[in-house]
């Protein structure tokens, strides 16, 4: 076996038995006996899941909100586009109009000259 596999094998192996003798030292110095330190896991473990589901909940809520607000909002700004853009049109018609009366005049100027 290679010296930096012998070496990885002795760390894990190191390890895992730190880990074994951290819990077992937990388990003889636990202020709590096994059964109520389960219960309040599991009291915690609810408590963190009605929690997340609550934030998820305002989360979905919040972005629907805000959807429904762009949604308004580009409604309006798409009417107002229309009624700027019919605003311009009837102001390019009267242009166009004048400017043809104009034209109609010069050209009777023209002809009588």
């Amino acid at each position: 076996m290679p010296e930096n596999t012998r070496q990885t094998f002795a760390g894990a192996l190191l390890l895992i038995a730190g880990g074994a003798i951290g819990a077992g030292l937990g388990i003889l110095y636990a202020p709590k006996s096994g059964k109520r330190t389960r219960r309040e896991v599991v009291r915690y473990g609810r408590k963190l899941r009605n929690e997340t589901e609550k934030k998820a909940h305002q989360a979905t809520e919040s972005v629907s909100d805000f959807v429904d607000d762009l949604g308004e909002q580009t409604g309006h700004l798409v009417k107002r586009g229309g009624e700027v853009t019919d605003d311009l049109r009837k102001e390019l018609l009267r242009s166009m109009d004048s400017a043809q009366k104009s034209l109609d005049e010069q050209r009777k100027k023209l002809k009588r000259l």
